[in-house]
Formats: structure tokens, sequence, C-alpha cells
């Protein structure tokens, strides 16, 4: 058969997520070919039925084996063999179908008794046996809990017989009803095949020897067709026949085989040793998760080594999850209070730890040695097994359990100086290449001398350091990113704020900001690096976009981690075909153009646009303000003129009554203080303004003023 060929029985009892899986497309494939079944069964019905609606239900069947190849079926979609032989049936049923007489009983003994017998009986006994498996798996994860959760200090020999007999009768009867439904299900795939041809054999048979009407050709032409349809149904048949019966005789050999492995003891040492030499392992384990500050509960999964990290997935699931760094970590037995086969990992840094459960002792030694190995980076050296063996004598101290784990890794736990001393030795080692990242050429990914910060918490210019120092020296508030506690003052003021939720994939120094493919170009190479040397771990943050700035804010402890003036944002734009990535290039107040890459779960090109918008926004607000500015200017130099015209009318003034006065003082005689002057010569009055007259007296108070004195 083309694609996946069939079920593994001999993967049953491992029962791992991938056999789940597999299980879950077959049972897909299993759907459909009902699905499809039923379709063929209701259009063969119709031509049984009404005879006088004959060219309609040949239609219909024609129709619907033209559409064999738009049917999704997971494991016949490569059969050109039966597309192109269903796809000629229907070609013959075209020309069949002006014809509107039908036997009924050649085609109820020929046409409807296979599909009917497949239908009834072939797919209903599939779904039965889809009942009882999962039963029988529902009680064995019943009784595997239950062993599991035997006490260690109140050891029941009568009720631990009870518990391990039930998980021995659970398992068995799982492992034994997996088979069969595999064995089932594998069968299926050939008695598809037939069903849907044996019907479509008898129909042509009983048209051909119905209609005798000048079909001589026709019937020499199809015979032949027909025949090696018949010979190829065989065919499929025997094989059929012969694969059930090497389905049957493994899943005899393996209840034979597998017997003493249903009981989760631990198996005999001398036929069973443990293996420490190993850098990959598998299997189910029991993780403790937290549920309250004293409370705790356990939950089993499916656990898995993946170079240097631990996995787990559930079932159902598609994919596992990442679950803690085993590169350089530290791994031992622990003696848990109410489980038993207990170990604990623990990070290099101490800060995560994980309790996991195994099944049994030799298990459990085991993950213990495999750690080990991998905590060591010996997977990534050519020759593993031979390092594994140089670290086992480390493997089976850590194999002794604790009384108290936090004990021992307090007593582990190094001084202040040998924590530095740790802390260079580790970044000396990540800066060194791998013996597994020797043969790859980074320099094809990374510009040279150009290095690619992954983590956001770390520093991204001096200049952010400089001005975090005058901020703690005046006595203010500052956060571990160098910004004070007040920063989100200057923003309150904003008239756009839309927050998004991004993760920080990285970010590296770009030699110019101007070029249209320079944030596309250090994705690539961001994303590269990232793949080269297994990052997985992105930190999530709030992206709050503002006309002022824009800012990075925790989750959880609301702290602004990072603060881009939007003056500084170079450009901003989204991957091509993965819109969820973007980036913008922004320029730092020393000169550095540096670009920064982000994956969101919304569309990049929203974030982009409002990066747009703020900036229009921003630009629109300070041609605004130049402009009010500039206008106050205008309105100062206009009251400034206004001030100065008025000081030089003031001074004309002055300097015109000064005039006057001196004018009357230097005239001679006394005048009468009245504003009529005596005759002139002429004849003629002068008459004194108001002014001249005040002027005249204040002439004569002086000189009556200075007589007196001399």
């Amino acid at each position: 058969m083309p694609g996946i060929e069939k079920l593994p029985i001999e993967e049953t009892l491992e029962d791992s997520p991938q056999t789940r899986s597999l299980l879950g497309v077959f049972e897909e494939d299993t759907a459909a070919i009902s699905s499809y079944c039923t379709q063929l069964y209701q259009a063969m019905n119709r031509i049984y039925d009404a005879q006088n609606e004959l060219s309609a239900a040949t239609h219909l069947t024609s129709r619907l084996l033209k559409e064999y190849d738009k049917q999704r079926f997971p494991l016949g979609r490569d059969d050109e063999v039966m597309s192109s032989t269903l796809q000629q049936f229907a070609k013959v049923i075209d020309e069949l179908s002006s014809c509107h007489a039908v036997l009924s009983t050649q085609l109820a003994d020929a046409m409807m008794f296979p599909i009917t017998q497949f239908k009834e009986r072939d797919l209903k006994e599939i779904l039965t046996l889809k009942e009882v498996f999962q039963i029988a798996s529902d009680d064995h994860d019943t009784a595997i809990n239950r062993y599991s959760r035997l006490s260690k200090r109140r050891d029941n020999d009568k009720l631990r017989a009870e518990v391990v007999e039930d998980v021995y009768t659970s398992r068995k009867k799982q492992h034994q009803t997996m088979m069969h439904y595999f064995c089932s299900l594998n069968t299926l795939q050939y008695k598809k095949k037939t069903a849907l041809l044996e019907p479509l054999l008898g129909y042509m048979q009983a048209q051909i020897s119905f209609f005798k009407l000048g079909s001589e050709n026709l019937t020499q032409q199809w015979e032949d067709f027909l025949g090696t349809i018949g010979t190829s149904v065989q065919n499929v048949r025997r094989e059929m026949e012969e694969e059930v019966g090497q389905m049957q005789q493994t899943i005899q050999q393996m209840e034979r085989a597998c017997d003493s492995l249903y009981a989760p003891c631990d198996p005999d040492p001398a036929h069973s040793p443990v293996c420490r030499n190993l850098t990959r392992k598998q299997g189910y384990l029991y993780i403790r998760n937290k549920t309250g500050l004293v409370s705790s509960s356990w939950e089993r999964q499916y656990f898995f080594t993946q170079g240097g990290n631990l996995m787990q997935q559930g079932r159902g699931e598609v994919a596992g999850g990442l679950v803690t760094d085993l590169d350089n970590c530290s791994v031992m037995a622990v003696d848990s209070d109410d489980r038993r086969f207990c170990f604990q990992v623990t990070s290099f840094d101490g800060k995560k730890v994980v309790t996991l459960q195994a099944e049994s002792r030799k298990d459990c030694e085991e993950w213990i040695a495999t750690i080990n190995n991998i905590s060591k980076r010996i997977y990534l050296s050519e020759n593993a097994e031979e390092l594994a063996a140089r670290v086992n004598q480390s493997a089976l101290e850590a194999v002794t359990p604790s009384p108290s784990f936090q004990q021992r890794h307090e007593s582990m736990r190094p001084t202040s100086k040998g924590r530095s001393g740790r802390a260079s030795s580790i970044s000396s080692v990540s800066s060194e290449p791998s013996p597994a990242l020797s043969v790859l050429s980074l320099d094809a990914l990374v510009a040279p001398d150009t290095p690619i910060q992954f983590d956001i918490i770390s520093p991204v210019s001096e200049e952010v350091l400089e001005q975090s120092k005058p901020t703690a020296q005046s006595g203010r508030r500052s956060n571990p990113f160098g910004e004070s506690g007040n920063t989100s003052e200057d923003s309150e003021d904003s008239i756009l704020h839309q927050l998004f939720i991004v993760r920080f994939l990285g970010s590296m120094e770009v030699r110019s900001g101007d070029s249209a493919d320079v944030i596309s170009e250090t994705m690539r190479q961001i994303l590269a690096a990232r793949a080269i040397h297994n990052i997985f771990r992105m930190t999530e943050s709030h992206l709050l976009v503002t006309c002022d700035c824009l800012k990075l804010i925790d989750p959880q402890t609301q702290v602004t981690r990072l603060r881009f003036p939007l003056s500084s944002v170079l450009q901003c734009s989204s991957h091509q075909d993965n819109k969820r990535l973007f980036g913008f290039v922004l320029q730092t107040a020393g000169g550095r153009v540096v670009c920064y890459i982000f994956e969101s779960n919304n569309d990049g090109e929203k974030i982009c646009d409002s990066v747009g918008l703020a900036q229009q926004i921003a630009f629109h607000s300070e041609m605004d303000r130049k402009a009010v500015e500039k206008k106050k200017e205008q309105d100062k130099a206009k009251e400034k003129q206004q001030e100065e015209l008025s000081k030089q009318r003031q001074i004309e003034k002055d300097l015109e009554e000064q005039s006057r006065l001196i004018a009357a003082s230097s005239r001679p005689g006394n005048n009468p203080p009245t504003t009529t002057a005596p005759a002139a010569s002429d004849g003629q009055f002068l008459v004194l303004s108001n002014s001249q007259s005040e002027d005249s007296d204040v002439g004569e108070e002086g000189k009556k003023k200075d007589e007196s004195e001399a």
C-alpha cells in the first residue's frame, strides 16, 4: 500500500503518543471510508429501488466514482491504480446510463450484498473494537494511577498484590485489545478495495447480461477489462489473507514475549541490566505540579530528550513542549514522602526544579544516567558511548536517595567567588563553538564581529546606563533596566495608546537603516542563529505604542523594560510570508543603528501601521508646535515694536516740552498771568495757549526765586 502501510503492532505495548497519533490517522481514514461507503451505498440503493430513475442513479454513481480522487483519505491518496480503475468504471457507467431497465434479482445478489456486508459487518466491527479499546485504556490508566499512589510507609502486602494484579490484568487487556484493533484497522485497508470493486463488478456483469441489443463489440471490449478487475480483486484478497496471517502470528509472539513486561515491578537484572550509556531516552513519567503553598498534584506525561532539552508531550498532542534545559544541570534521586522512584532535575542556575517519578527503580536509574550524560554535553561528541562510560561513577552516586534535597543542594551551592568563576566558565564554554556546530559556517548567517542579543533583559546600549547613573545619584527610585519609576508620565498626554502582546526574538546592530531589506535580512540571520543554537525561549512583553515612544513592559510587574523614542525609529515592517514577524530599526544617541525583531500574536502589519500612525501624529504635533512658537515670536516682535514706537513718541513729546520751557524762560519782561499778550507793534494782540501761559508762569516764579536767594 502507498503512504503509511499499516499500524505497527510491535509498538502497542509502549503505547507512545506517536503510536496514538498514528492511530488517530487510521481512525480518521476509517471515518472517511465509512462516509464514502455510505454515499456509494445510497447511490446503489437508488439503482435497485427505482427502475424508472435508473439514469439519474447511474449518473450519481459515476459522479461519486469520479470524485474518489477528491476524497481526503489519509492512507489512500496516492493509490493511482485504484483511482484509474474507478475512473474507468465511471466512464463505463456513463455509457450505460442511457439504459432504463435493470434485473432486480441480479442487482440484489451481485451489487447490494457485498456493499451491505461491508457496511453492516466490517465497519461496525471497527466501531465495536474502538469502544472496547477505549474502555481497556481507561481501566489501565485507573490501575496504573492506583499503583503509583501506593504508600511507602504503610506497606500492605495484600493490597500491593491486588494492585499489581489489577495493573497486570488491565495492561494485558489493553495490549491484547489494542493489537486486535490495529489488526482490524490494517485489514480494513484491503477490505476497502474489495468492498468498492466487487459491487461494481457485479453491477457491470448484470448490465452486460441484460443488455444484448447489438452490444457484441461493446461486450467483447469490456469483458477483458472486467476479467482484469476480477483478477485484481482476487490478488488483493489473497494479499489481505497473507497479511492477516502475519499479523496474527506477530500478535501471538508479542503476547508470549511481553508477558513479563506487563507487571510494573523491576525486571530481573540479569536479563535486563541498567544501561548507563544512554544519551537519549523516552517514556512515561509522573511530574509534580504545585497547586498551592503546600499542596501539589502528580500528572502522568510522556517525556523524551531532544538535544540538550527535556520535553513533555500529552496524549493527543502533535508536538512536545519544553520542560527544562539539561545543559550543566544537576540530577539526583530524592526520597519523597508519598512516592517511590523519584528524582529531581535542577537547572544550572538553581532557579528551576523539576520532580519526576519513574515506574521502576531501573527506569529511574536510566533516566538519571541519561540526564547526567546530557548535562555533560556528551551528546555533541562523536563517541558518545565512550564518554558516557566515564561519567557512570557520578551517575551511580546520584542514584542514592538523599533524605533532604535542600540540604544537599545548599552544601553543593558555591560561594560568591566560586559562583562568579562558574559564570565565567559558562560564558567561555558558550562562546566556543561546540563540536556539533563546528561544521557550520556562521559567517554566512551573521556578519563578522556582529553579536546577536537574544535576551531583552541585558542593556542594549551604553546610553541607557549613562542615563541611569544620574538618576540613581539624585536619590530617585530606578528599576533594573535603567529607567526611573515615573517614566510613564511622558506618555500620559499622548492621544495614542495601543498595546500589543509580543515576544522578543533578538536584536543586532546593522550597518545602515536606510535599506528596505535590512529588516528581512536581520530576521533571516536571527532565526537561523536560533535554529543553530537550539534557542527556543522567548521573552514575552507588552509593546505600548504612543505618540512619544515605544515601550516594552513586563506583563507581570508592569515595569518598563526598554523605552525607544519615536523619533529614533527609522523604519518598521513585517515579514513577507509570516505576517506575525515584524521588526523596526532605530538609531541610538551614540550613532549606532540597531534592528529589533519580534513575534506577535496578531498581524505584524497592524503593529507597523500603528507605529506609522504614531509617527504621523507626532509629525503633525511637531508642526503645530512649531507654528504656535512662530506665532508667539511674531506677536512678541510686534509688541516690542509697539513699545519702541511708544517710547520714541514719549521722547519726542518730552523734547517738545523742554523746547517750550526754554523758549518761555528766555523771553524778556514780565508778562501778566493772562492768556492775552500786549498788542504788537502792528496793533494786533498775541494770544497764548494754555501750555505757553503755564510755561511763562513757571519762568516768572523761577526768576523771583533766584532774586530772593540772591
